[in-house]
């Protein structure tokens, strides 16, 4: 069993910065690819994009795609999403989840085996 909090997130203006975490425990997060996905109030979940278990491969959305980058420290047992030159489009629940090595990085959450709660997003304009 493994699980997951985010945090990091708040209010920012657009074009700010903000870096959020996500934290395993249970199991090493080594063990793991972890995705990101973002959800706002009436719209469709979003997948954000996603990090091999070693870090090596990451895969991002087309709306994100050169403003966020994600990252691991599996020392720390913990992933993060950077995110820059925020958009109000941007606003959401960001919520990390782990699924197990090998494959794709999948934009699909059914293929995760195990999701946070997330942490909120606001971006004014």
């Amino acid at each position: 069993q493994v699980r997951l909090v985010e945090s990091g997130g708040g209010l920012v203006q657009a074009g700010g910065s903000l870096r959020l975490s996500c934290a395993a425990s249970g199991r090493a997060l080594s063990m793991y690819d972890v995705g990101w996905f973002r959800q706002a109030p009436g719209s469709w979940r979003e997948f954000v994009g996603g990090i091999s278990g070693n870090g090596e491969r990451t895969v991002y959305g087309d709306s994100v795609k050169g403003r966020f980058t994600i990252t691991r420290d599996n020392a720390e047992n913990t992933a993060y999403l950077e995110m820059s030159a925020l958009k109000p489009d941007d606003t959401a629940n960001y919520f990390c989840a782990a699924k197990p090595l090998g494959g794709s990085l999948s934009p699909h959450l059914f293929d995760y085996n195990y999701s946070g709660q997330g942490t909120l997003v606001t971006v004014s304009s």
